[in-house]
Formats: structure tokens, sequence, C-alpha cells
């Protein structure tokens, strides 16, 4: 099975497809018309020959994915906004007048910072700090072991708190509609919610899985440079000093786990892989669900209109944004 170069992402009702040229968002409607935003998008790495190395290629296009999951999710929310606003000037038996949107790319900015931010406190300072709490701190291995398991324990329980609200099982449900459809579109099938529902909602390039990738990963690379700064210092790093050094080297980290997670999509049928990705695709019974025929049409829609296939089986109106 070929490993394409297409993935995407569930928004609010909807979801995001991205190819190596452009993006595409597709949200459903109250009436049933599937709106479809389509963006050019050439990332950093095709343009620039030093960000396509490997290793430095994934910790650019992780920033690019998140600023590109971000603003598609904005976009999803403002037509969810706007059918409210539908519903109550109907209500109020006033004529809706539909208005353009401005994008705030500061308001994204700081979004993208913000979540950033909370994310590397809560997954990436708080292990350490309860790590060392626990006075772990003269073999670098256990040490970061500890904090590994803390890190990993802290993003199940997060992940399981969220698909247990109501809204997150239909984004959930999104997310496996964008994995069925990306495993038929790479099988060859044709793309019709009756053949795509029979395709896997567990993919091996999902983000999910890079996450566990990236906190295995993270073990070995930060036990080794905790053992090196020992060895030349003397003794063990403090939490602050440990802190700056490992938040250093998170784009190493991102960037070589972003080449496993591509490689084991590439070589998904081998029997080591399957062994490695196992953890990822069991946490993708979590992060997604069986979704609808509906919601099936919309990731259809998505992956079409993305990958510009002209040809469809659909009798869904798509509106062009």
């Amino acid at each position: 099975m070929p490993d394409l170069a297409v993935g995407g992402q569930a928004v609010i009702e909807g979801v995001m497809m991205r190819s190596d040229d452009r993006i595409a968002t597709a949200v459903r409607i109250p009436t049933g018309e599937i709106k479809v935003k389509m963006e050019s998008f050439l990332s950093l790495t095709k343009k620039n020959k030093i960000l396509g190395l490997p290793i430095i290629r994934g910790a650019v296009s992780f920033i690019e994915m998140l600023v590109v999951g971000i603003r598609s999710l904005n976009f999803s929310a403002d037509i969810a906004v706007a059918e409210i606003e539908k519903e109550e000037a109907a209500k109020k038996g006033e004529i809706y007048e539909e208005r353009k949107r401005k994008s705030n790319s500061f308001m994204l900015a700081s979004t993208v910072v913000f979540a950033l931010g909370l994310g590397v406190l809560v997954f990436f300072f708080l292990p350490l700090a309860l790590s060392s709490l626990m006075n772990i701190k003269k073999d670098a291995l256990s040490f970061n072991l500890v904090a590994g398991i803390i890190r990993v324990a802290f993003f199940l329980l997060y992940v399981w708190g969220i698909s247990l609200i109501g809204d997150f099982r239909r984004v959930f449900a999104y997310h496996g509609a964008e994995h069925k459809s990306i495993f038929a579109f790479e099988s060859g099938a044709r793309l019709t919610p009756e053949t795509v529902v029979h395709y896997p909602r567990r993919h091996p390039r999902c983000g999910t899985s890079f996450i566990l990738i990236v906190a295995i990963f993270a073990i070995l690379i930060y036990s080794v440079s905790d053992t090196i700064y020992a060895l030349v210092m003397g003794y063990p790093p403090e939490l602050l000093t440990r802190f700056t050094i490992h938040l250093s080297l998170l784009p190493l980290v991102a960037g070589a786990s972003y080449e496993l997670l591509k490689l084991s999509g590439r070589t998904r049928e081998s029997k080591i892989t399957k062994i490695l990705i196992s953890p990822g695709l069991w946490l993708q019974t979590i992060t997604t669900k069986e979704p609808s025929y509906d919601q099936l049409e919309v990731a259809i829609v998505a992956l079409e209109s993305v990958m510009n296939i002209t040809e469809s089986d659909l009798a869904v109106k798509r509106v062009p944004v």
C-alpha cells in the first residue's frame, strides 16, 4: 500500500485535508450543504533546501501543521457561529446578513503561542518537576523513564477525559472519517461512503501516533543529554537546567520522531513496524470513532478537493468559500 503525501485533521463538523500544494477544509452546515475552503500551501521545507533536510523538516513541519490546524479550526468555528447567528435572527424574525469574518493574524499567532506554552508547561515541565520531587537525579535513564511515563499518563488522561464530552465524540468521529477516506484513497478504491466505511479508522501516520513516538524517543535523547551533562559537570542537572537543555533539544526529538513516523507509513506491512506502531494504533481507538455516512461524505469532499479529483459519486451540494 503506497504512503501518499496527504494528511488531515478533524475540525468542528468537518475535516481538513492537506496535500503537497494545497489545503481543503470541508464543513457540513445544517442545510446539508458542505462548505469548502481551498487554500494554496507550500511548506517551507519545499522552499528551502536546508529546511528540507531530514530531522530539520520534521521540526518545521510540526510548527506548520500547528498553525494550519488552528487556522482550520478557526474557519470551522466561524461557520458554526454563523449558523447560530442565523438561528437567532430567524427566532427574532429578522433577516440575517452574512458578514465576512476577517482573519486576525495576531490572534492566530497568540493562540499558537498559548497552545505551545500550555503544552510545554503541562506535558514537559510538570513531568520533570514531579520526577525531581521523587529524587531520581543520579540515574539519567531512570529519571527520564519516570518523566516519560508521567508525560504519557498525562496525555492518556487528557485524551480519555475529552473523549467523554459529547461534542468531542463528534470530532473524533470526523477523525475516523478522515483516516478511512485516506486509507481508501491509498488503496485506489472509489471514494464513496459505501466503500470507504469498510476501511480501518486507525492510520499509522496519525498525529496521535506521532505524540507517542515523541514521548518514547524523548526518553532516549534526554537520557543521553543528562548523562553527558553529568560527566562534564560532575553532577546531574538541576530542574531548571534540565528543563532548559531538554527544551532546546525538543526540535531534535520532534524532527527524529517525524522521520520515524514517515518510515512507519512506508513500511507499515513490516512485522517489526506493526509491533512498534501498535501502541499508537491502540490509542487511536480513543481518538477516533466510527463515522456516519454523512461524516464520511464530508471527509471525501475534503480529500477530493485537496487532491483535485473531479469525478464524484456524491449527491452533495458543495459551496465554495
